[in-house]
């Protein structure tokens, strides 16, 4: 399915002034996780829409090529101001290797998933795949 086609698909399934909006985050694995540590993340992962209200499709997986953040330590990040466009200092490099998207019906369930009781139960499952740590972010539906 083409970019554009899933883009029709999910505009024609919106209401008018419904704005939906994508929860992402990508993460580091951790190496020694086990096959049945995966299977286990995955199955959890995968009952998200049925487990928390507002939850829609989920989508899980090995990004198509490593995320690379860059985490400044101690003496560099307190150089780092709001309007700091370069900065020079000593930073680690994190691998993000996959990724998770959730797609939600608006804001207020980003707001309400995280202190829904199945949530505690799936970050179990997540704790041991990865290590501490995301780079998330958000798109907000027009």
């Amino acid at each position: 399915m083409t970019l554009f086609s899933a883009a029709a698909l999910l505009a024609g399934s919106l209401s008018a002034g419904e704005k939906k909006m994508m929860h992402c985050f990508a993460f580091t694995v951790i190496d020694t996780a086990t096959p049945a540590e995966w299977e286990a993340f995955e199955k959890a992962t995968d009952a998200l829409p049925d487990k928390i209200p507002g939850i829609g499709k989920v989508w899980h997986g090995k990004l198509r090529g490593p995320l690379a953040v860059f985490n400044p330590d101690t003496e560099t990040r307190k150089k780092i101001k709001p309007e700091t466009t370069e900065v020079e200092g000593k930073f680690t490099r994190l691998r993000r290797q996959h990724g998770v998207c959730m797609e939600m019906s608006g804001e207020g369930t980003l707001k309400s998933y995280a202190d829904h009781p199945y949530h505690k139960e799936w970050t179990d499952a997540y704790a041991k795949v990865r290590v501490a740590g995301t780079t998330t972010f958000d798109i907000l539906g027009k």
